[in-house]
């Protein structure tokens, strides 16, 4: 995953030492360099000691900004003594940026408190915050009122805000395909277009018969069909899976990829039930697990919100995100709760897996034109989950995260499957019910639901619920 752009901002106050400044400059640049993140900062020559102090220096800190607004992920405001706290509001607001902003201070030691050494970031970070609050830019707090750039904690803050500032850029900017109309059968995957629209979410559709169309079209020894094949078979098991299935996944995989491309799309959702089976003669899943697995989610039943939700998780964690039903209870574990999927889940989530067929759908559509399934154990491990919801009534979005842990208790199903357990459950289903979020629900393993959080109540201003 591409690493972060940061903007910094050094703070100084006049009356203080400007070797503060100076060597507070070098420190968090060096320590932003050690993690990898670039950075865009005003240098020795620019201003004094680099730093903003000043109204003079706030406009440039801004034109900087300004020439870098397609660069820049988030602001990292760092006080190594009072600082400005003009200047740095200043600077903000004139630079234009709507991005994520990290506030840190440096502390003091209680043995160098004389003029020459003294900091008061403690103080400055106070009067920072107050200003930005009264300028009406919201901001983010590191974990401790101060905190040394060269520390490990702070090092934590800056992955962490390198997280929120992903969602917060990815989903202002995403797009997703909408494949197929939503299963009638599926009121719970509503969502409003023009909401997501609003926030900058796009959606483009196409219909199943257009993708039929083009899939009806393509020979089977094209070449992109052939190298479609050949990625299938190498990523699942597909022993016993009829030759014919498995082309019809690679035309249905080439043209979706195809179409995502053509329309620069980000993620996509698919209409699966029961069209797919019934007039193409197969399960679209390992296709959707295969753009899942490279960070492109893909989410069933045209679950839009859903694919969304992925989609938050996987710019949060760098890693794939899968959609799952909140399905079974598990025993009288209150607790514990069985996760379920037919399934499209990313391979990089199962304990195992292979290919198989769509054991509900056989039911009544022959299990011929139902392979293509990933079947297996969901592996065992810490995890996220995310769901986001359109609220029509309102005219906002909602959203719901917290974390759990995938257990490796006895359990005997089909599809993908895994035991959940998450703290205090009850309350959070009793939360989804009364507030009429879906029955999907997207997971990560990852432990990134403070970051979502985050990004969506802080700087997205989506109502947020945070499970802990």
């Amino acid at each position: 995953m591409k690493k972060n752009t940061f903007g910094v901002i050094i703070g100084n106050r006049g009356f203080f030492s400007d070797s503060l400044a100076e060597q507070g400059r070098k420190n968090i640049l060096n320590t932003l360099e050690k993690l990898k993140y670039n950075t865009v900062c005003l240098s020795e020559k620019d201003t004094k000691s680099g730093a903003v102090e000043s109204y003079d220096d706030a406009a440039k800190c801004a034109a900087l900004f300004k020439k870098n607004t397609d660069k820049i992920d988030g602001i990292i405001v760092s006080l190594p003594n009072f600082g400005d706290e003009k200047g740095v509001a200043n600077a903000i607001r004139m630079s234009g940026l709507d991005v994520p902003i990290l506030i840190q201070a440096e502390p003091d030691d209680p043995k160098t408190m004389k003029i020459q050494n003294r900091r008061d970031s403690f103080c400055g970070k106070i009067s920072v915050c107050n200003n930005l609050r009264q300028y009406g830019i919201p901001f983010t707090l590191t974990q401790f009122h101060t905190e040394p750039v060269d520390s490990d904690v702070f090092c934590e803050d800056v992955n962490y805000f390198a997280a929120v500032c992903r969602v917060v850029k990815g989903l202002r900017n995403a797009r997703i395909g909408a494949i197929g109309a939503r299963p009638a059968a599926f009121n719970t995957v509503r969502y409003s277009e023009k909401i997501l629209e609003r926030e900058g979410i796009a959606v483009e559709t196409i219909d199943l018969s257009e993708i039929f169309g083009m899939c009806d079209k393509l020979p089977a020894k094209a070449k992109p069909v052939l190298q479609k094949l050949k990625e299938i078979t190498n990523y699942v098991s597909c022993k016993n899976i009829p030759k014919t299935a498995l082309t019809k996944m690679a035309k249905f995989g080439v043209v979706v990829d195809k179409w995502m491309k053509e329309n620069g799309l980000d993620i996509s959702a698919v209409q699966c039930w029961t069209s797919m089976e019934e007039f193409l003669g197969v399960s679209p899943c390992t296709v959707m697990s295969m753009m899942s697995n490279k960070l492109i989610p893909s989410a069933c039943e045209v679950d839009v919100c859903g694919a969304l939700s992925m989609y938050a998780m996987t710019l949060a964690s760098g890693t794939p995100s899968a959609l799952v039903d909140w399905n079974n209870n598990y025993g009288d574990d209150l607790d514990k709760c069985v996760f379920f999927h037919c399934s499209n889940l990313p391979k990089k989530m199962f304990k195992e897996v292979k290919m198989g067929y769509q054991e509900i759908l056989a039911q009544t559509l022959c299990k011929t034109n139902t392979y293509g399934t990933c079947t297996g154990r969901i592996k065992k491990g810490d995890f996220t989950f995310t769901r986001i919801t359109t609220d029509d009534t309102d005219g906002i979005i909602r959203a719901y995260t917290g974390e759990g842990e995938m257990t490796d208790d006895p359990l005997n199903s089909f599809g993908g499957y895994g035991v959940a357990e998450i703290p205090d459950l009850p309350i959070l289903l009793d939360y989804i019910c009364t507030e009429g979020f879906e029955h999907h629900v997207a997971i990560n393993y990852s432990e990134s639901s403070e970051a979502i959080a985050e990004a969506f109540n802080n700087y997205l201003g989506w109502e947020t619920y945070l499970h802990m």
